[in-house]
C-alpha cells in the first residue's frame, strides 16, 4: 500500500464531517499532530443539525448501520461509548414498508422474526424464498467487506496481484456479484413488494435496483439483516461524541473555519488557509471535500464522473395528534408508490433526460417515536420532528430551477401523502428548512447530490476515485466520493483509510464479523 513519503507529524483534515473525525481520531491515536477545520460552528458534514426556535433536527443521514465501527473508531483513541454517553438502540423493525395496496411489511433483522413477517404479509413460499436470499446477502457482505470496503487500493490490479483480494473476487464472482441485483432479488423472492424492499438501497449507491451490481446486495444485507440503529439525541449525537473524544485525545478542532486554499510548494501541501486569513503549516492534508470542490484545492479528477440522483429533503415539525392518526407508526416509514422501474429511469437518467418521479416512493422519519425526547411541547400542544424524503434527479440529468420549484413541488408531494392516508401533513407540517439539489450544489456538492459518484462498474472499488493519488504527493482524500463509497459505515471506513495512507495499516479491527446485532444494544419497538 502507497503512503504519503516523508515525516508527517502535523496534519490538517479538512472538515468535519464523519470521514474528517474518523481520520483525525485514527492518526491523534497513531501520535500525529492533528488539526481539524470545519467551515460550520458545529461537526458532523452530511451528518448535521439544523437549529429551529426550540428543536434540533438531523440535517442529513438518518439510517445507521454497523455502529461497531463507531465503537472501532472511538477506540482508536482509547475511548467508547460510555465516555460520551452515547447510547445507541437497535430499530425493530428497522423500517415499516407500506406499499400501493395498503398493506404493511415490517423490516426485522432476526431471520426467524422476519421469515413469520413475510409469512404473514406473502405467504410461506415466500417465507422460505427470504431465508435463501439472506443467506446469499450475507455472503456477499462477507466476501465483499474485507478486500472491497475496509481496503485501501493502489490499481485495479491489486484484485488479481494480491492473493486475499484475488480470493475475495474469485467468491465474488461465483456468487453472482457482478450481475445485477434488482433481477437477482426478483427471481429469488417471486413477489414484487419483497423485492423491492431488498433492493431499494440500490439508491444509496446511487443507482436504480435494475442497474446496480449485485455486490451491493452488501448494502440491503447491513440493512435488513444486521439492523438498523438510532444514537438518543439523534445522529447528531454521533458526530458530538466523536468531536469530544478527539478534542479529548489532543487534538485541536477550529469551527466556523472555512478553508480557502491549500499552499503547494514542490508539488506538496505546505500550508492550509482559512477565509479569516489563518494559516495552519503541515506535513500532510487530509481533505475531506466533496468531489464537486477539489478543483478549488488544486486536485484535479482525471475523469467525468457519473454523480447520483439527488433528494429533496424537508425538516420541520409536525403536531403528534395529527402524525398519531396516520396508517404507520414507525421511526422510519417507506412509502411505496406504484411505479417502480420507471421512476427509477426518471432519477437516474443520464444528463439532460432526468424527471420528477411521476409516482414517488418517499422516506418519512420521526425519530421521537424511538427517543421522545424529541417532542416538542408548545402553548398548542405537542409537536414532533419530521423529516421527508422525496429522491429526484440530480442538476446534470435535469437541470431544473429549484429555487423556483421547491415550494410547489413540496406541495404536490405533501399532497400526494395525504391522498396515500396521512391526513394532516399538507396543512399541518411545518417546514423550517428545506434541501434540493441547488442547495447540495451551493454546498460544493457533485452536481447537487449528496450522494456523490454513482456506484457504476467504473466508479466502484478499485475504480472509484482514490484517496492517494501521485500529486499533490500528500494530500489524501476522505468522504463519500473516494473510498470506499456513500453511506455512514463506508464514510468511517474512509476516514481510517484515509489515516493509513499517513501512518501505514491498521490491523482489521472489525473484518467480515462486522456486527451481527450482538452489541448488547436494547432494541426499540
Amino acid at each position: 500500500m502507497r503512503t504519503v513519503a516523508g515525516r508527517c507529524d502535523r496534519i490538517v483534515v479538512v472538515g468535519a464531517g464523519l470521514s474528517g473525525l474518523a481520520a483525525a481520531l485514527y492518526l491523534v491515536g497513531a501520535g500525529r499532530t492533528v488539526t481539524l477545520l470545519e467551515r460550520d460552528d458545529h461537526p458532523g458534514g452530511r451528518v448535521g443539525l439544523y437549529r429551529g426556535a426550540d428543536y434540533e433536527i438531523d440535517s442529513g443521514a438518518t439510517i445507521l448501520t454497523l455502529p461497531a465501527l463507531l465503537e472501532e473508531t472511538l477506540a482508536a483513541v482509547g475511548s467508547g461509548f460510555a465516555d460520551h454517553d452515547l447510547r445507541i438502540h437497535r430499530l425493530d423493525p428497522a423500517y415499516q414498508a407500506r406499499f400501493a395496496d395498503g398493506s404493511v411489511v415490517g423490516v426485522y433483522s432476526d431471520a426467524e422474526r422476519m421469515a413469520a413477517e413475510v409469512r404473514r404479509a406473502c405467504g410461506p413460499a415466500q417465507a422460505q424464498r427470504y431465508l435463501e436470499l439472506r443467506a446469499w446477502l450475507a455472503q456477499i457482505y462477507t466476501a465483499a467487506y474485507d478486500e472491497f470496503m475496509d481496503t485501501n487500493f493502489d490499481s485495479p490490479l491489486d484484485m488479481v496481484r494480491i492473493p486475499a483480494k484475488r480470493a475475495a473476487l474469485w467468491d465474488l464472482v461465483r456468487l453472482g456479484a457482478f450481475g445485477r441485483l434488482g433481477p437477482r432479488v426478483q427471481r429469488i423472492l417471486g413477489d414484487d413488494r419483497l423485492a423491492r424492499l431488498f433492493t431499494f438501497q440500490a439508491l444509496y449507491a446511487g443507482t436504480a435496483p435494475a442497474q446496480a451490481l449485485a455486490v451491493y446486495g452488501a448494502i440491503p444485507h447491513m440493512d435488513t439483516s444486521l439492523g438498523v440503529y438510532f444514537p438518543i439525541g439523534g445522529m447528531r449525537a454521533i458526530t458530538a461524541a466523536l468531536a469530544a473524544a478527539f478534542t479529548g485525545a489532543g487534538g485541536r478542532l477550529e469551527l466556523d473555519s472555512e478553508v480557502t486554499g491549500i499552499d503547494y510548494t514542490n508539488g506538496c501541501a505546505r500550508r492550509v488557509r482559512t477565509a479569516d486569513g489563518r494559516a495552519f503549516d503541515c506535513d500532510a492534508v487530509v481533505l475531506t471535500a466533496d468531489l464537486g470542490s477539489l478543483a478549488g484545492f488544486g486536485i484535479r479528477r482525471r475523469r467525468p464522473l457519473r454523480a447520483a440522483p439527488s433528494a429533496v429533503v424537508a425538516h420541520g415539525t409536525v403536531p403528534a395528534t395529527v402524525a398519531q392518526r396516520w396508517p404507520v407508526q414507525a421511526h422510519h416509514t417507506i412509502d411505496f408508490g406504484q411505479a417502480w422501474t420507471r421512476t427509477f429511469t426518471e432519477i437516474a437518467a443520464r444528463p439532460g433526460r432526468g424527471r420528477l418521479m411521476s409516482d414517488p416512493s418517499l422516506l418519512l422519519t420521526r425519530p421521537a417515536l424511538t427517543d421522545p425526547g424529541q417532542f416538542v411541547d408548545r402553548a398548542d400542544g405537542r409537536h414532533e420532528p419530521l423529516s421527508l424524503l422525496a429522491p429526484c434527479p440530480n442538476l446534470e440529468a435535469a437541470a431544473l430551477d429549484w429555487p423556483r420549484l421547491a415550494p410547489g413541488y413540496l406541495r404536490e408531494t405533501l399532497q400526494t401523502l395525504e391522498h396515500r392516508g396521512y391526513h394532516g401533513i399538507a396543512d399541518h407540517f411545518t417546514v423550517d428548512h428545506l434541501d434540493t439539489p441547488q442547495t447540495w450544489a451551493d454546498r460544493g456538492m457533485l452536481a447537487g447530490t449528496p450522494f456523490a459518484a454513482a456506484h457504476l462498474f467504473r466508479q466502484t472499488g478499485p475504480f472509484r476515485t482514490r484517496n492517494l493519488g501521485r500529486t499533490p504527493a500528500n494530500v489524501v482524500l476522505a468522504g463519500c466520493g473516494t473510498t470506499p463509497g456513500v453511506g455512514v459505515p463506508t464514510t468511517l471506513l474512509s476516514g481510517k483509510l484515509a489515516a493509513a495512507r499517513i501512518t501505514g495499516e491498521f490491523r482489521h479491527a472489525t473484518g467480515s464479523a462486522a456486527p451481527t446485532g450482538a452489541l448488547g444494544l436494547p432494541a426499540t419497538h
